[in-house]
C-alpha cells in the first residue's frame, strides 16, 4: 500500500462511469469523430477505427475523462475539451466527476508522477500486462480538498506548468544555439580559421611525405596490404581555399581505412572476450561504450582490429556520420568505417575534422540509398580532407577542447 503524506479520500465517491453506446443514441456515426488517447496529447484523433459499424463505440462529451486500461500506466489519460462530442473505442473507460470534484484538477493529479504511480499500484495484478479497471480507478486516493481548494491548487499548478514550459522553451533555444556554435567551431577548424598559422611550422606537404614513407614501410613489413592508388584531386573538386602550409588530400591517403565485420555467431568461442566489439548504438557524441559486447583474440582474428587513436564512424542508416575516436584497441561491426591515421596524427584531431559540417555533407553527398543511406569504404576514403601542419593540428585540438568545454558549461 502506498502511504501518502497528506489527508486523502477515495475517488469512488466523486466519479461516475459513462458507458453510453452510439447505438443507444440518436447520433449519426458519420457526424462524429473517433478519438483516442495518448500520453503526450491526451484526447486526440488517432484514426484507429476498426469497424464499419461504430454502434458499440462509446460517446465522449466535454469535461469527461477517458483512458485505455492497458495504457493508462504510462499517463495515457485524456480530458475532453469544451465543445467536444465524439466517440472512443469500446475498449476505453469513460467517466465524469461529480460536482464536488473538478475534472481538470483530477486530470492534472492523475497525470502527475504521483498519480501515475498510484495507477500502477492499483492496476498491477502481478501478470504480464497490468490494467486499471474502473473498480481499480475507484480505489485511488486523492487529496481531501473541497472544490475551492482544488481550484486554488489547480490555478497554482497551471502557473507552475506555464513557467516550466517557458523555461523548457528557453533551454531548447539555448541548446540549439550551443549546437550551432559547436558546428561553427568545427567548421572554422577545417577551414584553418580557428587558430593563427605559424610560418615556422613544418608544412603539411612534408607530413604527407612522411605518411607515404610510413605506409610503404608497413606494406613491406606485411602489416598492411597495398591498395589501389586513390585518384588525383582535380581543381573542380576543391571546395574552398586553404591557408598557406595546408594540403588537400583524400581521407584514405592519411591513414589506413577499415570497414568492420562480425565474426560468425555459430562460433561462441569468438565472443565474450577481452576486446570490445562496437556497434553503432555504442558510439555517441560523448564517447564510446566499450562494455556491451566483446570478442576473444580468436574472434578478432576473424573480424577486424581497430587500434587505439583511430576514429570510427557509422556508415549506414539514420545515424550515418556519427563518430568518435578510440582510446583503446577494439573491434566493430560492418555498419562502421574506421580510419587509423599515420604520421603521429592524434585520433582526437581526426575526430574533430570528421565531426565537422563540411565532412558530414560530403558523407551524405556520396551515400547511396534514400530510405537507408550507406557509404562504403571506397567512397569514404575518397572524401577530400584538409590537412594542416602537424604543429597546427595540436593547436587546433587544444583550441577546440577549450571552446567545447565552454559550450558544456
Amino acid at each position: 500500500m502506498i502511504q501518502l503524506s497528506f489527508p486523502t479520500k477515495k475517488l469512488k465517491k466523486y466519479i461516475k462511469r459513462v458507458n453510453v453506446k452510439l447505438k443507444d443514441t440518436n447520433y449519426n456515426q458519420h457526424d462524429l469523430t473517433v478519438y483516442g488517447v495518448t500520453n503526450t496529447e491526451g484526447i486526440t484523433i488517432t484514426g484507429n477505427q476498426t469497424s464499419e459499424d461504430l454502434g458499440n463505440y462509446i460517446v465522449l462529451k466535454e469535461n469527461q475523462l477517458a483512458y485505455n486500461p492497458y495504457r493508462v500506466n504510462v499517463g495515457s489519460i485524456g480530458l475532453a475539451p469544451k465543445g467536444l462530442l465524439g466517440l472512443v473505442s469500446p475498449a476505453y473507460i469513460v467517466f465524469e466527476t461529480t460536482e464536488e470534484l473538478s475534472a481538470e484538477f483530477l486530470y492534472y493529479y492523475l497525470k502527475s508522477s504521483l498519480g501515475v504511480n498510484l495507477i500502477k499500484w492499483y492496476g498491477d495484478r502481478g501478470g504480464v500486462r497490468s490494467a486499471l479497471r474502473y473498480n481499480d480507478l475507484c480505489e485511488i486516493d486523492i487529496p481531501d480538498l473541497n472544490l475551492n481548494q482544488q481550484m486554488s491548487v489547480l490555478k497554482k499548478m497551471k502557473e507552475v506548468n506555464a513557467e516550466i514550459e517557458e523555461f523548457n522553451n528557453e533551454v531548447h533555444c539555448q541548446e540549439q544555439l550551443i549546437s550551432k556554435l559547436r558546428q561553427s567551431i568545427l567548421q572554422e577548424a577545417v577551414q584553418g580559421k580557428l587558430v593563427p598559422q605559424d610560418p615556422n611550422d613544418e608544412p603539411a606537404s612534408v607530413l604527407l611525405e612522411r605518411i607515404k614513407e610510413e605506409k610503404e614501410r608497413l606494406i613491406k613489413e606485411g602489416k598492411i596490404k597495398k591498395e589501389k592508388p586513390l585518384p588525383p584531386i582535380s581543381e573542380d573538386e576543391i571546395p574552398y581555399e586553404l591557408p598557406e602550409g595546408w594540403e588537400w588530400v583524400r581521407l584514405g591517403e592519411i591513414g589506413e581505412t577499415h570497414t568492420g565485420t562480425t565474426p560468425s555467431t555459430k562460433h561462441p568461442e569468438y565472443f565474450n572476450g577481452e576486446i570490445p566489439f562496437i556497434k553503432p548504438a555504442d558510439i555517441t557524441d560523448k564517447g564510446i561504450n566499450y562494455n556491451n559486447e566483446s570478442l576473444t583474440l580468436l574472434g578478432v582474428n576473424k573480424g577486424r582490429l581497430i587500434p587505439k587513436d583511430s576514429v570510427m564512424m557509422v556508415c549506414i542508416g539514420g545515424s550515418i556520420g556519427k563518430c568518435y575516436y578510440t582510446d583503446r584497441d577494439c573491434s566493430c561491426n560492418q555498419q562502421i568505417n574506421a580510419i587509423t591515421a599515420y604520421g603521429n596524427m592524434h585520433g582526437k584531431f581526426l575526430y574533430y575534422f570528421l565531426s565537422s559540417p563540411y565532412f558530414y555533407k560530403q558523407v551524405l553527398a556520396r551515400a547511396t540509398g534514400s530510405a537507408t543511406p550507406i557509404i562504403n569504404k571506397n567512397k569514404w576514403s575518397n572524401i577530400l580532407f584538409p590537412l594542416p601542419p602537424l604543429s597546427e593540428q595540436k593547436r587546433i585540438v587544444e583550441k577546440v577542447d577549450q571552446l567545447m568545454d565552454l559550450c558544456d558549461e
